[in-house]
């Protein structure tokens, strides 16, 4: 991947070193400069986001909605493992608000619970629920696109919600039938 993007930057700047030479800098600098502000954003999207995931665990508060959601974990994931469901329910949470760079420590923490009691189904099934991330609202498009200087930044809440719902259901459903089918294929 590095070798196609290496080649399309050098193409890239050898066509506009012939047609607009005066453009060249001008344009690598800007889009350093767009690189940079987006970098900045990001990085102070996600600060916030995990500050208050931190916060949410310090206080125990992710405990409590871990044992609110295990009666869910035990029955969609199949596990009794606290822990698991405690990291489910934070990854869950994140994707829900939309910061799935957040959501992915909690899944990593998650598997690696689910990993020892040796439950990969719900392994895959939490990959791929945190895949696709239902969001509810996406924070991070959302504040994205207003830094970019959008006049209605939030206009994506509607199209996202259901993009999300969709994709989500279609992947657990596919996942669902697959395992379904896999497991009749061994019972032969």
């Amino acid at each position: 991947m590095n070798a196609v993007f290496t080649i399309i930057v050098i193409f890239s700047a050898v066509i506009i070193a012939f047609t607009a030479p005066d453009k060249l800098l001008s344009g690598l600098l800007s889009g350093a400069e767009n690189s940079l502000k987006t970098a900045l954003t990001l990085f102070c999207i996600y600060a916030v986001w995990m500050g208050l995931s931190r916060l949410a665990e310090k206080s125990r508060l992710s405990e409590k909605a871990a044992k609110a959601a295990l009666p869910l974990a035990k029955k969609v994931f199949k596990t009794n493992n606290l822990k698991a469901a405690e990291h489910i329910a934070m990854n869950l949470s994140c994707n829900l608000i939309g910061i799935g760079g957040a959501a992915t420590p909690y899944a990593v923490k998650a598997i690696g619970e689910l990993e020892k009691e040796g439950n990969s189904f719900a392994q895959k099934l939490l990959f791929v629920i945190n895949a696709t991330s239902i969001q509810l609202v996406p924070t991070t498009v959302i504040t994205l696109r207003a830094a970019a200087g959008s006049t209605s930044p939030s206009d994506i809440f509607l199209p996202s919600l259901i993009c999300t719902a969709v994709s989500t259901a279609t992947a657990i459903t596919l996942y669902i039938l697959y395992t379904k089918l896999n497991r009749k294929k061994r019972g032969k």
